[in-house]
């Protein structure tokens, strides 16, 4: 562990100091420390920040528990990603809320190539479990992680199927790693740290309060490159995860149901409004997120010789040596640019032979 570290944790503990602040001031200055070794006329130049918030940083003075949180995570043997360093999870980098740290449980990796969520109401009924638990079996040599809340219903159906097909597992929960909520669920938490991993951004001692719950599921919607929603009412967790993956430009699929069933009214609701894809197998997902069983996603491609390339359209070939297919959504992400601006590169390196498409607009090297 850093010494910075202790300053990243107690910037978050600060009243009137959230995510997105904590992270503008952090990549104003470099890293926490130097924020709170900054003077109040460096404040003036950011905006949303002021002498006001410059006090209220000066005036924190509650180290020692930032120290006993410090020693728990060393003598539990937690993994810590703080923000702003090459340990925080790649996808939730680029989250604007995304916590300034994350602690977790088992294996330190939470970038997997292909990260899925599965959420779901905690009545659950057999037709949802059924299907999860299918899914799951059919995804298992797709090299994809999956992510839940560790919650009754879809999301412990989710994390149980991935135990029985050997396939990573990862639970977000909404307190502190001290516990297991609900404590029904301690031996496959135990379990999921063997291939996977508990993940909370909450202090030790801290309970499952009602407000956490939401953040907790801005974190599984961050970490993941698609949301599916099994079942849900017309409100709740699952759909507050739906919405939060739109906003991050995550793909959203849902499992349509009867009209009739109320389990499955929120699901219904995201396929009829456009905001999540119909979901039926495996096949869907294998189809839209481009992630085939037999496509090697480690492996670079071969580099066209003989071909040069502006800065842009080099930045937009680079990104996709790299990382392997993406859709525009994601490149836009990862290159920080307009999508008018990226699909005219993108026409371009397609005329020039660099780049070609696949299905679900999916872009790749040719």
């Amino acid at each position: 562990m850093t010494d910075n570290l202790k300053y990243t944790l107690a910037l978050g503990q600060i009243d009137g100091i959230g995510p997105n602040i904590g992270r503008k001031l952090i990549r104003h200055f470099g890293d926490a420390q130097a924020v709170f070794k900054s003077t109040s006329k460096d404040f003036d130049l950011i905006k949303g920040a002021g002498r006001s918030l410059r006090k209220q940083i000066q005036g924190f003075k509650d180290f020692s528990y930032i120290e006993q949180e410090l020693d728990y995570i060393e003598k539990n043997n937690l993994n810590v990603y703080e923000y702003n360093t090459d340990d925080y999870p790649k996808r939730l980098n680029h989250c604007p809320d995304g916590p300034l740290a994350v602690f977790s449980r088992g294996i330190k990796n939470l970038n997997h190539p292909r990260a899925l969520a599965i959420v779901g109401t905690r009545m659950a009924t057999d037709y949802g479990k059924t299907f999860t638990q299918k899914l799951i079996s059919e995804l298992a040599e797709h090299n994809v992680a999956i992510y839940s809340g560790l919650a009754y219903g879809i999301d412990i159906a989710a994390h149980r199927a991935a135990l029985k097909y050997s396939v990573p597992t990862v639970g977000v929960v909404a307190h502190g790693l001290d516990r297991i909520y609900p404590s029904h669920h301690k031996g496959t938490a135990h379990q999921m740290t063997e291939n996977g991993a508990i993940v909370s951004e909450f202090f030790s001692g801290t309970v499952p309060n009602r407000e956490n719950f939401p953040m907790r599921n801005r974190i599984i919607a961050g970490l993941v490159d698609a949301v599916l929603v099994v079942e849900s009412k017309r409100s709740g967790g699952a759909m507050i995860t739906a919405e939060l993956g739109n906003s991050y430009n995550r793909d959203v699929f849902a499992l349509p149901g009867r009209v009739t069933d109320l389990c499955s009214e929120g699901c219904n609701l995201l396929i009829k409004s456009n905001r999540a894809a119909v979901i039926q197998s495996y096949k869907d997902l294998e189809y839209i997120m481009n992630w085939s069983k037999d496509e090697q996603t480690d492996q670079p491609k071969q580099v066209k010789l003989f071909v040069e390339l502006a800065g842009e359209e080099e930045r937009i070939f680079n990104c996709l040596q790299k990382n392997g297919p993406l859709s525009i959504d994601k490149l836009c992400l990862e290159l920080n640019v307009q999508g008018r601006t990226l699909a005219t590169h993108l026409l371009n390196l397609q005329l020039s032979g660099m780049i070609k498409t696949k299905p679900g607009g999916i872009y790749d090297i040719a």
